[in-house]
């Protein structure tokens, strides 16, 4: 295990550039999943930033089955990250740190399911992420929404180091298999 963030963090992101070279395209959405979709559950998800797993066709799988879709939205490092409405064809807006993002004047909207961003996740669905917090301190604010990480394979690391103010995640999905109540 490593212990200092900022090393695992660059390490998991050099291995995360150098696999999604080689594999391409979204996360497929298991069946677990798209069983918790339904028409009006809203669903968080994400346009991937650089090498990011593509969670693109799970939020299709849940705007398919009437959910809402809902994209972050932050002003900068230092703000709350928020979610809006977003569906396809809408405008997106540059936002900081390579976000692209609906426009500020879109309905803002609380997740059932949040398809979350992370450079690595462990055994116990413990979840590393860029280090600014934005996700970790909304799933504080809002701990009932259902957080399921979207990964490659390669981002499962066998233990990581946590803060108390680190979110776990309920499951996670990658392109080759299901966590925790994802799979479930």
């Amino acid at each position: 295990m490593i212990d200092d963030k900022k090393t695992l963090r660059a390490r998991m992101r050099a291995l995360r550039d150098e696999f999604a070279m080689t594999i391409g395209g979204a996360i497929e959405a298991p069946p677990a999943l798209v069983a918790r979709f339904a028409p009006g559950v809203v669903v968080a998800s994400y346009l991937p930033v650089g090498s990011e797993a593509d969670p693109s066709a799970i939020a299709w799988a849940a705007a398919e089955r009437g959910c809402t879709i809902v994209l972050p939205h932050v002003t900068d490092r230092a703000s709350e990250l928020r979610f809006f409405e977003w569906r396809p064809g809408q405008p997106l807006v540059d936002g900081p740190l390579g976000l692209r993002q609906p426009i500020p004047d879109a309905p803002q909207r609380t997740p059932q399911i949040a398809l979350t961003p992370l450079l690595a996740f462990d055994r116990s669905l413990n979840r590393l992420g860029q280090g600014a917090g934005f996700y970790d301190r909304y799933f504080a604010q809002f701990p009932d929404i259902w957080r399921i990480g979207i990964a490659w394979s390669v981002q499962r690391v066998e233990t990581l180091a946590t803060d108390d103010w680190d979110m776990a995640l309920h499951g996670a999905v990658t392109e080759d298999g299901c966590y925790g109540e994802a799979a479930a």
